[in-house]
This record gives C-alpha cells, structure tokens and sequence, in this order.
C-alpha cells in the first residue's frame, strides 16, 4: 500500500487543491472529515495529517472541532489557516478577533527558518484569507514567521512535529508554498514521495484481479476521458473479461455515437457494445425538470440497460465506472459538517440501493489531470485524452427544462457550432470545457423584417485545473462574436446568445 497522508477537511474551497498539491509532491492524500475519531485516523495509518481551512471562526460556538487526542498520535500535523487557529485554541494558545479581515496577498518575514522554511528566503509573498488571529502560541509552539498586523503568520513545536500557518501554501498566489508544503511532507513527515501513476496501475491491476478472478465485467462507456481510461485499465488487467458497453441515450453531441465506434474499433480497440436505448431514456425523463430528477433518473435507466446487456452476454457480476474523486466529494452528504452535497453524479448519486453488480471505480482516488496521466501511461493518444470533461447524464443537465427530441436537436446543432469555432481557436488548449446551454425561456427577435419569438442559447467556456475551481474564459470579442452568429443564422428555432461569466464557486460548471 501507498503511504498516506490525510486532509481533515473544515469546509475549506481549497481542501481538494492541497489534496493535488500534495500528491503532486509524489505523496498520496485523501481528504477525510473532520470529526473522524482518534482510533479510526490512527487505523489508516497515515504518515502525516493536514488541517485544512475553513469559513468558520473557532472563536464561535458549535464551531468545527476534531478529536483531540489527534494531537497525542504522534504522527506530524500540519494545520492551514483555520487549522492553526484550532490548533492553538485545542492547545490552550490565545486567539483574538481581527479588527479588519486579512485577505489576499501579504508578506511574511520569517522568523525561525526552521525545519518547516528550510531552504527559503527570510520574505516570502503569500496569500491570507483570515479574520481571526493567533496573539499568543500555545506552549512549546514557537513562533516561525510574522506580518505587521498578524503576530503568528506560522508556528511550530518540533519535538511534537506540530505545525501551522495563517496563509494558503496550497495557492499558486503562495509562490514558495510547495517548498513549503515539501519541507513538511520529507523533512518532517518523512514521507518517501513514491506515488507514482505507474506504481497506481500496478496496484489497480492487482486489486482488480484479485476482486473479479474469473468473473465478467461490463464498464459503462460515456466517451469521455474518465470512463475510457477505466475501461483501458480493466482491459489490461483482465482483457475480454471486461465488456465496455456505450449506450447512446438519446442526448449525446451530434455524431458521438459513431466517433466512439471509429476510436475504440481502430484507435483503441477495446471489447465494445453498442446499444441505442435513447427511446428509453425519452420516455424516462418525460416531463421531467428538476436537474436532481433528471441525474437520478438518467442513473437509474443506465443500470436498466447495464442488466439487460450483461443477461445478454451471458451474465455479468461487476460494473465498472469512470467515478473520480471530484465527484465522491460534490455527492458526499455532511450531515451536520462544514460541507454540502452540491449535486449528485449520476455515477454515484443515482445508483439505486438494490444494485445487483458490484461497483468497480478504479479512479475514485483521483483527480481529473491524474486520470489523464493515467491515460497516457497506459500507452492512449491524446485525441482521446485531450477531449473535454462530458457529464454523464449528456445534454439533458445543459438543457433547463424538460429534455425533448426537440431540444435535443437544437442544442446538438448549438453546441457543434460552439466546438468547431473553439478548436480554430489558438486558446483552446488552455480550456477545460467549452459548450452551449439550451434556457428555458423565448425572446422577440426580428429576422428577416419579421418578428420572431425563439429560444435563448448561454455559451460557457471555463479553465480549470480540476473541475473542482473553475474561471470563465475571456475569449476574443470576434470568436464570441463567430459563434453568436453562427447560431443564430444555422440554427433554427433560436434567435438570441448570451456568454456565460460566473467562476466556480459560486456557480458550477455545467448549469444543472
């Protein structure tokens, strides 16, 4: 087994990008709730822990807390912003409210370089995010680095190998912080950093052996990268064992059924079915419009198909899926924590609770730029890994309203002219996903001389590095100029395109 190290999550954005960083560090991490018993951290034997921050004030009732006996593991801490704050206040430190919140970048001048800024300069720039503050350390803490109106920007107890820091080291706006965060994974933690994705393979291949022996599996194929880099790695461990199956459900972009065929009979051969159920699916979501509706019942009808496929192949025991870690934790439902559901996956949310397979998810531990990684290591050209992110419930989450062949159609012929003016763009390869959204309102328009009452098309375009954060892209006036005519001239039945400029959070990425 890999080492480990675990990300108490707070409720903090950022939980998931110290999460990559640390892993980009060769070093694996799971983030793990907060309130998780002493006995039952210790049991997964992680190597270090690391408090993540947090919107709450430690200073406020009912504020989230963790088991103190934590402290007394003897395994190395590390906490982050809110981290430290309860870390000092757990410790019997004193924390005062700020007269102004501290937000953005800062700079640090360090006070004991120490083990944790070994190596770095006496001034670093850094990000803050804070309102509250540490004005006297807990004993045996000693104070590491400070600003002028933060007294402890960092502390440390080397002999009980506890450590925090005010600022976001986990942040590119903290240039040094992945020295920092190293210093505290190798020098500290003693960490080996030898997590590496061919390592990943390796053990994913032992566990699917030894989990299927000689029992037939079938992997839901959406196209996407995540589900065909599942179905190349079942199919290294257990070949034809694995049926990877694509089911066309009636709400996919114009063509993909027939791409999918031509990349995994030629490109990648792979053992593919291909099912055209998209009658079903219709008939599933009519009347439907409730986006949470939508993603249960899409979940729901694809394990329909999945029975009928593997009764068809003479049985089946195991389905695989292309679940990723961003998904696990958006679907998580924190009763009473620091976090909320913020939609369900249809690969995880809507499964139905006598599922008669048993789930394979090989790439529930990863993120989005890891599961490509992956891909390329398993040998898979990258016109299959560069394609962009596809929700597994296709067009009918990019659809607000009801899901008709109708709307379906337009929002096919939308969103293709969206993609073939993207990829005549010099940007595109900077942009995690770009696409049309289908609104459930009409606007007057004039076409022709005469009045016209027609639906509205919302562009989105977004970077990313995750899927976890995402900014809107500022595209050329003339690319967005481009597709607004494109649209509105080729595509019957909409006479209006608006662009889409909310970051994520607050929005997400897809609109339902």
């Amino acid at each position: 087994m890999h080492e480990l190290v675990a990300v108490l999550d707070f409720g903090s954005q950022y939980a998931q990008l110290i999460s990559r960083r640390i892993r980009e560090c060769g070093v694996y991490c799971e983030i793990i709730p907060h309130d998780l018993p002493a006995s039952e951290l210790r049991a997964l034997g992680p190597k270090a822990i690391v408090l993540s921050g947090g919107p709450a004030s430690v200073l406020e009732e009912d504020h989230p807390g963790l088991d103190p006996a934590i402290f007394e593991l003897g395994i190395p801490v590390l906490g982050i912003c809110y981290g430290l704050q309860l870390t000092a206040r757990m410790l019997g430190g004193r924390l005062e409210r700020g007269l102004a919140r501290e937000y953005g970048p800062a700079a640090i001048d360090i006070d004991d370089t120490g083990r944790l800024f070994a190596g770095l300069e006496d001034r670093l720039d850094v990000w803050m995010s804070h309102g509250d503050h540490v004005s006297v350390p807990p004993h045996g803490f000693t104070i590491l680095a400070h600003t002028p109106t933060c007294q402890v920007a960092a502390m440390g107890d080397d002999n009980r190998k506890i450590y925090g820091v005010q600022f976001h080291p986990e942040v590119v706006h903290t240039p040094r912080g992945k020295e920092i965060l190293r210093n505290f994974l190798f020098t500290i933690a003693r960490c080996s950093g030898e997590w590496t994705m061919k390592g990943f393979i390796e053990e994913s291949i032992r566990a699917i052996r030894a989990e299927v022996g000689n029992g037939k599996v079938i992997c839901g194929m959406s196209g996407g990268v995540d589900s065909a880099v599942v179905a190349a790695l079942i199919n290294r461990a257990i070949g034809n064992q694995m049926t990877a199956i694509f089911v066309d459900n009636g709400v996919l972009r114009a063509g993909e059924a027939e791409e999918i065929r031509d990349t995994f009979t030629d490109v990648y051969p792979l053992n593919l079915d291909i099912v055209n159920a998209s009658e079903k699916f219709f008939a599933a979501l009519s009347g439907v419009t409730d986006p949470e509706d939508k993603r249960k019942i899409i979940g729901r009808t694809f394990i329909d198909v999945f029975y009928g496929e593997a009764a068809r192949i003479g049985g089946a025991d195991y389905l695989a899926q292309g679940t990723l870690y961003p998904d696990v934790i958006e679907s998580r439902s924190a009763k009473g924590g620091p976090s909320a559901t913020i939609k369900s996956h249809h690969n995880v949310g809507g499964l139905p609770e006598d599922l008669r397979f048993t789930l394979i998810e090989p790439l529930k531990e990863l993120f989005k730029d890891e599961v490509r990684l992956l891909g390329r290591e398993l040998g898979m050209p990258d016109s299959i890994l560069q394609r962009q992110p596809f929700p597994g419930p296709g067009l009918a989450v990019r659809i607000l309203g009801e899901v008709t062949k109708e709307n379906v159609a337009i929002l096919q012929e939308a969103d293709r002219r969206v993609s073939e003016e993207m990829v005549k763009w010099e940007g595109y390869r900077d942009v995690w996903q770009s696409f049309a959204v289908l609104l459930p309102v009409k606007t007057v328009g004039v076409m022709g001389d005469e009045r016209t009452y027609a639906n509205v098309i919302a562009v989105r375009a977004v970077q990313s590095m995750d899927g976890m954060t995402a900014d809107w892209v500022r595209m050329p006036h003339e690319l967005l100029a481009r597709i607004s005519t494109r649209i509105i001239n080729e595509v019957k039945g909409v006479n209006r395109v608006v662009y889409d400029i909310s970051p994520k959070p607050p929005s997400t990425i897809e609109w339902e």
